[in-house]
């Protein structure tokens, strides 16, 4: 048996940014990506703690140490500059597997998206 689960997480992520006009995804400092294990173009699953939304897009990479977390394209709708945000990735892998696997787990310390150490 296969299970989905969390693989990583980017908890309480302040939004610096919404364009509209753009394809669609989600910026993200390569600081973040990395301390997070995301890559480029792996699909997210995200939710707004100001409004409730949740949705999901993919990861663009942001210029690094810029604190970036912009929402683009359709997904710029669902959120305003300064909400706060988590964002998640999943992995399917065996139940066993899965019963000791640990996420990476990256917590904001404040509005500038600088990681709690």
């Amino acid at each position: 048996m296969w299970i989905e689960i969390l693989k990583s997480k980017i908890h309480r992520a302040t939004v610096t940014d919404a364009n509209l006009n753009y394809e669609g995804s989600i910026t993200i400092d390569e600081e973040l990506m990395e301390a997070a294990n995301l890559i480029v173009h792996e699909k997210v699953a995200i939710v707004n703690n100001n409004n409730g939304e949740r949705f999901e897009t993919y990861v663009i990479r942001g210029e690094r140490g810029s604190g970036i977390i912009c929402l683009n394209g359709a997904a710029a709708r669902k959120v305003q500059k300064g909400d706060v945000v988590i964002i998640m990735s999943y992995a399917v892998m065996p139940f066993e597997e899965a019963k000791v696997f640990e996420p990476t787990i990256v917590n904001i310390k404040d509005e500038t998206n600088r990681i709690k150490k």
